[in-house]
């Protein structure tokens, strides 16, 4: 049986969790693509690529960043906003992950029970978790691997995701201005963003996008 690979679905109605397929976590120093280990620069540069070819690369900050709660998560936030300026990528915060039922606003925000519409209504090709919980950022990985395209990424502050297609571990604001430098590196050698500019974009949506 040839190994498992986690890569953009949409795979299942209900994907298998990567973990009970033999997918493991990275140790320091290491990401794993797709479930193959590898070491931390790669990944970067991998991830790098990734955004810069999306049509609509997003983030997706999560309450660990969004929230002043130290002065560290102030500091992450702040590259998390010059890397998707670097990009140039959405930013989609999870501030909130209670269920918001019956209804929710996917151009608003990305609601763990249904991350698959956020997808859906923005066209998100590409994507990156950080500063997500852990058990949230679980959730709704597989439910994204499980019913759209798109490509996602997880910069995890303990041991990362293995439901991610790519997954950093132990995520630092140098980590995450290791991945601006790369994207900035690959545009100087002229790999050029594939990102469609918002108002373009905006007028291909029905109604208002994030």
């Amino acid at each position: 049986m040839s190994q498992y690979q986690v890569k953009a679905g949409p795979e299942a109605f209900l994907a298998p969790a990567a973990a009970s397929m033999g997918i493991v976590l990275p140790d320091p120093g290491e990401a794993h693509i797709e479930g193959r280990i590898v070491p931390e620069e790669e990944a970067y540069e991998y991830a790098a690529r990734k955004f810069l070819e999306a049509k609509v690369p997003t983030i997706f900050p999560g309450p660990l960043v969004l929230w002043k709660w130290n002065e560290n998560a102030a500091a992450k936030a702040a590259a998390i906003r010059k890397l998707a300026e670097a990009i140039p990528a959405r930013l989609i915060p999870m501030a909130d992950y209670r269920p918001k039922y019956p209804k929710i606003e996917p151009a608003v925000e990305i609601n763990p029970n249904h991350p698959n519409l956020t997808i859906w209504y923005n066209k998100i090709d590409v994507c990156i978790f950080v500063g997500v919980h852990c058990h949230q950022a679980n959730l709704a990985l597989k439910i994204i691997r499980g019913g759209t395209d798109c490509y996602t990424m997880a910069m995890c502050a303990q041991a990362g995701h293995e439901d991610a297609c790519l997954s950093f571990r132990d995520a630092t604001v140098e980590k995450i201005q290791k991945l601006q430098e790369a994207v900035e590196k690959l545009k100087k050698q002229g790999v050029k963003s594939q990102a469609i500019p918002f108002e373009q974009f905006k007028t291909a949506c029905t109604g208002q996008v994030a």
